[in-house]
């Protein structure tokens, strides 16, 4: 091990402590001149952690342990209160007799200010190990390749080290606790995300929802969340989409990339992981800093703070659904059915296929909040299922989450009364397609008022 590889894994991991520092003897060449905060930092993380020095970040390394001792002291600087000692909370994995492996996981906390939800927590991930090397024969001579795992998963790590920068400086709006997470062994059958929750935290068991990041930095094959088709996830994501963002992902009904998360689904906790997917250079020598696109990383953690201050906030109870989606389901009218997100044209209304334009332009034009409801300040948001079948009729129209009969019945008779709308098609055919959409009620502000046509 030369010096250059000793200073770069036990120097002090003092670099991150502010967005714009040099690293002490680390090439800053990959920043660009009119990148923004977020930008420089997230180039900056990566370019760390992917260090040739750290070979990859093997599990049990010496690289994931710089990598771990990072991460602790990006989270530090930015405000987290740290649980773990700067080295990590150290763990063992026995592979055989003899062989026992040592990782370690990194990680704090973000207190919420609500006396009754601070003690609940909401947790975001991100596995900090990678495949390390590779030793070849090339010609006669011995040739190392290193897995630096730019995407995999340094996006990740450095998308979950911003977002804290963010949940810490806001922290006054977050009602639950939020506690930030550097999985260590995550490729040893996510052993770093089954010790925290078995053996490491004690409140595991308040543990309600999980995000996890992995794998975010090639927003050009798209966005994407899956949730085990846990419902209230699903519909989360739904309202999410109502709101102005500058990115939205695309909700699968199937696992692109199994990850920590599903140790969180066998404690039976709802998790969502947001990925943008399988690259061409996924697990191989060629994923590396050059194929991120960090302007598009930007853009997801502006949508994934905006998703978890909506978990940390929300009076609702999240519960856990085991189970995948069912592709198709048999309707009254015993023809198939296909999920929204499965067409591949979607329905639209008024010559859009975003869900938004159907409740701006009409739920919310015509909905009338009713008047006892306003004098006994009930309010919520209801969950609405219907079919738009091949002719474009909204029909079967339900609730698949109550808040209250006088709002339930209110959202069904608008949702039930809606114009035609244009089909959704699956492989060139019309099919009758499967919705959800959330339908708010909400008496806190006044301006609401007149959008819910309240006099």
């Amino acid at each position: 091990m030369n010096i250059r590889r000793l200073a770069a894994i036990f120097l002090p991991a003092f670099f991150c402590l502010a967005a714009n520092a040099q690293y002490a003897g680390f090439d800053d060449a990959y920043s660009g001149l009119y990148d923004s905060e977020t930008v420089s930092s997230f180039k900056k993380h990566v370019s760390y952690i992917t260090s040739a020095a750290f070979e990859g970040r093997k599990a049990g390394s010496e690289g994931e342990k710089a990598v771990a001792e990072y991460v602790y002291d990006c989270l530090s600087e930015y405000g987290v209160e740290m649980l773990t000692p700067r080295e990590g909370e150290v763990f063992g994995i026995s592979r055989s007799p003899g062989d026992t492996l040592t990782s370690r996981n990194v990680y704090g906390f973000v207190q919420g200010y609500d006396p009754a939800l601070k003690d609940k927590y909401i947790v975001v991930g991100a596995r900090m190990d990678n495949l390390g090397t590779n030793v070849m024969t090339v010609d006669g001579n011995k040739v190392t390749q290193i897995y630096a795992g730019a995407n995999g998963n340094a996006s990740g790590v450095a998308m979950m080290l911003e977002l804290a920068r963010m949940v810490s400086t806001n922290s006054l709006i977050f009602r639950r606790s939020v506690i930030f997470i550097g999985f260590g062994a995550s490729s040893e059958t996510y052993a770093g995300a089954w010790y925290f929750l078995n053996r490491s935290f004690s409140d595991s068991g308040l543990v309600e929802a999980m995000v996890n990041l992995d794998m975010l930095g090639t927003g050009e094959n798209g966005f994407y969340a899956y949730t085990a088709s846990n419902s209230d996830l699903d519909s989360m994501i739904s309202t999410m989409s109502g709101k102005l963002q500058p990115v939205y992902p695309e909700l699968r009904s199937d696992e692109l990339y199994p990850s920590d998360h599903r140790a969180f689904y066998s404690k039976e906790i709802p998790a969502v992981h947001f990925t943008t997917g399988r690259y061409p250079e996924h697990n191989t020598p060629k994923d590396t800093y050059s194929i991120i696109g960090f302007g598009m990383m930007e853009r997801e953690l502006e949508y994934i703070y905006g998703f978890v201050l909506e978990l940390a906030n929300t009076d609702r109870d999240i519960t856990f659904r085991n189970g995948p989606l069912p592709e198709k389901s048999s309707g009254r009218t015993g023809e198939e059915e296909i999920a929204y997100y499965d067409c591949d044209q979607r329905p639209m209304f008024l010559n859009s296929a975003d869900p938004r334009q159907f409740l701006e332009k009409w739920v919310y034009q015509y909905l009338r909040y009713p008047q006892e409801a306003v004098e006994n300040g009930i309010q919520g948001t209801v969950q609405v299922n219907f079919i738009i079948d091949k002719d474009g009729k909204v029909r079967d129209v339900t609730v698949s989450k109550s808040v209250d009969p006088l709002l339930d019945d209110e959202a069904v008779r608008v949702v039930s009364a809606s114009p035609k709308w244009r089909p959704g098609r699956l492989r060139g055919e019309k099919v009758s397609t499967s919705m959800t959409i959330p339908v708010e009620f909400r008496l806190a502000r006044k301006t609401d008022r007149k959008r819910f046509g309240i006099r």
